[in-house]
């Protein structure tokens, strides 16, 4: 079991860097399963996540090779999916993805329940819906789904039972794979949909919306390329720095972040009196997403006007949601943070009461978080959750004195050395395990 070991109140200075996007990289690993050639992707974060995505892939066959931050993907002439590893794919929700892109590979199969964040009934029948549009057969069993592509065909048009990211990708999945025309309606235009959506064109397929509700998809029988391809930054990752910057009153550089996917999160902040200058703006190097390098400076905040909710695109994102409850810890009055997506999560926002927020549950989705509050440091378990658990460490890092977070691996899902990359902006933190060897 590891444990960060934060000696907090210390002041962030310099730049930062934001990494390859988490859920695009693992979103793109389950799209290239439609490809018979070789697929290199390019900035791929070194997370738990993916490691666990990768052993996912070498159960069934496919062979993974890595260095760095690039992986290479050479499927199998036939895939093995009845030796997928169960216990690595029940540790990610995002492996229910392999449903639909191994549709076209196998005419029966079965994968595993997902897992992932433990955030309450985390339902997945939009993807049911969506991919029985498609003729999939699927029958919930003990442990998993058994899928039956017999009848595997095109849908002309896909509504979706929800606007959710990773349903939008199944359904992509699933018509980039039949050569007739699918229009997928109610879909996300997310960072990692789009970042999906670009992978599929190298592919050879053809998408009109992409960045819109209505996707038009026409999709290839037979893919067998060899492409390369290199996965956008995370801006969940940047609002983590961004949340560090502001909790500790620091002048901090973040560069490389997605802009279009942190605009209304840093209007929401600037009408708090957040201050920050973007200091230069380019493209990703997938020649398709605007990123900028942000400059955040100290301020002095007040509370929101109003409540603070996420949304599905162009709102503020639902993983962004509650890097604002430590923001608004420091800000002048009470603000609402309202989390309607997910039935336990706004619970651990609780636990920052340990560290001295002063926050009310109001019911399951709903929190008061009243301020200013100086942060102190506290000995404490992570939650299991990714997002809840950072949160946590960004408090620490404000909180002077030192804290100890156990159990970091839900941290280490969603983010790469992280211990060193905020050691290089002035952090004092380190990375322990129980044996007591520090990194």
């Amino acid at each position: 079991m590891k444990y960060f070991k934060v000696n907090g109140g210390k002041k962030l200075t310099g730049k930062i860097a934001v990494n390859g996007s988490k859920n695009a990289a693992v979103a793109i690993f389950a799209a290239a399963m439609i490809n018979k050639g070789k697929t290199t992707l390019k900035n791929v974060p070194q997370i738990e996540e993916v490691n666990r995505w990768v052993e996912v892939l070498e159960s069934i066959g496919v062979r993974v090779t890595r260095e760095g931050k690039t992986v290479v993907l050479i499927p199998p002439a036939k895939f093995k999916i009845e030796e997928i590893n169960k216990e690595a794919a029940q540790k990610t929700r995002s492996a229910i993805m392999l449903i639909s892109s191994l549709a076209g590979k196998s005419k029966q199969y079965f994968i595993p329940q997902a897992g992932g964040c433990k955030l309450g009934e985390r339902t997945i029948r939009p993807h049911l819906f969506a991919i029985e549009k498609f003729g999939i057969a699927i029958k919930a069993v003990d442990g998993g789904f058994e899928i039956n592509t017999e009848n595997f065909k095109a849908a002309d048009k896909v509504v979706l039972y929800e606007s959710g990211d990773t349903v939008t990708e199944t359904a992509l999945m699933a018509a980039a794979q039949r050569p007739e025309k699918t229009i997928i309606k109610m879909a996300t235009a997310n960072y990692m949909v789009q970042d999906v959506c670009f992978f599929l064109e190298k592919l050879g397929v053809k998408i009109k919306g992409i960045g819109t509700g209505t996707l038009e998809v026409t999709g290839v029988r037979e893919i067998k390329k060899d492409v390369v391809y290199e996965i956008s930054e995370d801006p969940i990752e940047a609002m983590f720095f961004i949340s560090a910057a502001i909790v500790t009153k620091s002048k901090l550089v973040i560069e490389r972040c997605p802009i279009e996917f942190l605009e209304l999160e840093l209007l929401k902040l600037e009408k708090m009196g957040q201050k920050y200058a973007i200091l230069k703006e380019y493209k990703a190097r997938n020649g398709k997403t605007d990123l900028v390098d942000l400059e955040m400076i100290p301020s002095k905040l007040k509370s929101a006007e109003d409540k603070i909710h996420g949304l599905p695109f162009p709102g503020i994102n639902m993983d962004n949601l509650p890097f604002f409850v430590p923001i608004v810890s420091l800000a002048e009055g009470r603000t609402l943070i309202h989390d309607w997506s997910f039935e336990n999560r706004a619970i651990y926002f609780l636990d920052l009461n340990r560290l001295g927020g002063k926050i009310t549950l109001l019911d399951p989705h709903r929190v008061y978080v009243e301020g200013p509050v100086q942060f102190r440091a506290a000995e404490m378990m992570s939650p299991p959750a990714l997002r809840p658990a950072a949160i946590m460490l960004v408090a620490m890092l404000a909180a002077p004195g030192r804290s100890i977070l156990r159990d970091v691996y839900s941290i280490n899902r969603g983010y790469e050395n992280l211990e060193e990359r905020l050691q290089s902006i002035g952090a004092d933190i380190e990375l322990g395990d129980d044996e007591g060897n520090l990194k």
